[in-house]
């Protein structure tokens, strides 16, 4: 499958106005790195995947239509898949890539 084109868009105009943001295709998906980290992307099996602190992700499971994301049949966390039901509305949406931008605002640039 495919990822979610109009995500995409979506997520293109929530991340229109940050600097050094990059696409590229990972996990399926279209993902949306700043300075070379993954923050977000619209999944290829649907919804979006969005980085967050691995501190909060069970707090954040507790939401409905959130999981952890499981990659090689373990769950990853710090990685949470949010269901595109949850994404509806664009301050959901922009919550959540919130999330994933502040998580990669704390990393060093890649290459640097």
């Amino acid at each position: 499958m495919a990822h979610d084109e109009d995500l995409a868009l979506r997520l293109r105009a929530a991340l229109a106005d940050r600097d050094a943001v990059t696409e590229k295709r990972m996990f399926g998906g279209l993902a949306f790195l700043v300075h070379g980290h993954m923050a977000v992307c619209a999944s290829g099996t649907g919804g979006l995947l969005v980085r967050v602190d691995p501190a909060t992700s069970a707090a954040l499971v507790e939401q409905q239509g959130v999981e952890r994301m499981v990659m090689g049949g373990r769950e990853m966390d710090g990685w949470l898949r949010v269901a595109t039901a949850q994404l509806e509305d664009d301050a959901a949406l922009r919550a959540w890539v919130d999330r994933g931008l502040a998580v990669v605002a704390g990393l060093p640039p890649k290459g640097a």
